[in-house]
């Protein structure tokens, strides 16, 4: 497949390995997944790694292809902000379920799927029809697909009870799903509707992207942005309609919705959220066969659901980006660095009013500067010498900073000073009105910025209120030998008036 995702072509050969392996397991001796209560927890285990009943295959192998098929068309519902949408198209299924059914009045799985994709995308077309033809946004016509169609279908599912026979028809597993009464016939629907998609989606990618981030740009281009909406509608009625057998009407939006939402999490990357949206789908699936195998007639269903759920609590507070965890971390991390800096910044300060002509500066002389306690101001020191900024004397009252730590000092002195002259030359704002803000920006000032500051200054040595800035000789200096005693471009040399 050239010139497709390489990613999704190693899904698409490794689902197909699971495929294979799965349908082709030897046969066992259970019917059905419920059926091994009397078994033990540990037999139970053993028996689904093994794969040895007929009734787990096809549960477990359904299960995870309806999480690839969620997975996939799940993502772009979410990239695309249509998340509702598919909560309302799972409902509006309902209907052509019963339809189905009553064409035949058998639980034929060919009538109901050509029923519910029918029902589904009529739901969708009523979605844009009300959109374009009335006053009410998108979020009013989903609504009222969603009601309208999930009550018609209950009207019709109740009707069909009362049928004779019609309790026995076994239609009330599409409201909660059953994964355990999938067939053989079931599974290789899914198998086609799962490759379906993978294969759409594989060779359409760059289309699907384009519609999906930026349609006013691909209409320029001369894409058929609709024609590949309404496509991406037909894939989602089909991953919906392959998927009501195991977890019902009632739940696959979660499938739909979950998955996708914690690679969202996880990534900025389409390729990268589809095969993640997958793989949790999928991984979502088999943790729901398992847990309705190994227990005691638990439903599968919902058990995907919960596992699901599961991966997007872990992905919330472990997520390397926007997790709650990593975030409090940096937050830790920030806040600690901006106090290294800022004792660096007034151990530079002290140094400065006495002219340089020390190197050491006395915990009380920082105290005061920082106006802390004298145990404070040792604190701090201890912690410029953990992370190798300074070194302590004998006594530990008094430090030195490093030439690491030199060098800090004299670019967040910079940083702190560059950006007061920038705001009085360039913003006009009185110097005494700039040193609040500059304290905020002298953290985050990079040194591109800096340079382009420096230049616009024309390497301006004086601040707004007379003090030497930095410049990047100085700086260098503290790579290798500290300037005792100052040079003359150094700090307590005589410079050229300020301009």
């Amino acid at each position: 497949m050239p010139g497709t995702h390489p990613r999704l072509r190693a899904a698409i050969l490794r689902g197909g390995g699971i495929l294979i392996f799965l349908l082709l397991a030897a046969p066992a001796h259970a019917a059905r997944i419920n059926e091994l209560a009397e078994s033990t927890l540990s037999g139970r285990m053993v028996r689904f790694f093994t794969f040895q009943d007929p009734s787990l295959r096809y549960a477990l192998l359904g299960s995870m292809l309806l999480g690839i098929c969620c997975g996939l068309m799940g993502a772009f519902l979410v990239v695309r902000k249509l998340s509702l949408l598919g909560d309302a198209l799972s409902h509006a299924v309902l209907p052509g379920v019963a339809l189905g059914f009553l064409w035949g009045m058998t639980k034929d799985p060919l009538a109901i799927f050509i029923g519910a994709t029918v029902a589904g995308l009529l739901g969708a077309g009523t979605v844009q029809l009300l959109r374009h033809t009335t006053r009410h946004k998108e979020d009013a016509s989903i609504g009222f697909v969603l009601a309208s169609f999930f009550g018609v279908g209950v009207c019709l599912m109740t009707m069909i009870q009362n049928v004779p026979g019609g309790n026995k028809s076994g239609l009330d597993k599409f409201m909660f799903g059953q994964a355990a009464a999938l067939g053989r016939g079931d599974v290789l629907l899914l198998a086609v509707v799962a490759l379906l998609a993978l294969g759409a989606v594989t060779v359409f990618y760059k289309e699907y992207t384009i519609t999906s981030f930026d349609p006013g740009f691909a209409r320029s281009m001369g894409l058929p942005v609709q024609v590949f909406h309404y496509s991406l509608m037909l894939l989602l009625a089909f991953a919906i309609v392959s998927a009501l057998q195991a977890v019902g009407v009632v739940l696959v939006t979660a499938m739909l919705v979950i998955p996708a939402a914690t690679a969202f999490l996880l990534t900025d990357r389409l390729g990268w959220l589809l095969v993640l949206s997958a793989v949790f789908g999928m991984c979502a699936g088999a943790i729901g066969a398992f847990f309705s195998f190994v227990g005691r007639n638990l439903p599968t269903g919902p058990f995907m659901v919960l596992a699901a759920a599961a991966v997007f609590t872990a992905a919330i507070l472990f997520g390397p980006r926007h997790g709650i965890v990593a975030r409090w971390w940096r937050h830790v991390s920030r806040s600690a660095r901006i106090r290294r800096e800022n004792t660096l910044k007034s151990v530079y300060h002290v140094l400065e009013d006495e002219g340089f002509r020390s190197e050491q500066v006395d915990a009380r002389e920082l105290a005061e500067r920082r106006r802390e306690t004298i145990e404070e101001a040792q604190a701090q020191l201890n912690t410029l010498r953990r992370h190798g900024l300074a070194t302590l004397s004998g006594d530990g009252i008094s430090a030195s900073l490093t030439p690491e730590g030199w060098q800090r000092a004299c670019e967040i002195v910079r940083n702190h000073r560059l950006w007061e002259l920038y705001l009085t030359n360039a913003a006009q704002i009185a110097a005494d009105h700039v040193h609040e803000d500059a304290e905020k920006i002298e953290h985050v000032l990079g040194e591109e910025t800096v340079r382009r500051l420096e230049k616009r200054l024309n390497n301006a040595r004086r601040d707004p209120h007379g003090r030497l800035i930095p410049g990047l000789e100085d700086i260098r200096l503290g790579a290798g030998a500290r300037p005792t005693p100052p040079q003359p471009t150094g700090y307590g040399a005589p410079d050229p008036p300020a301009p």
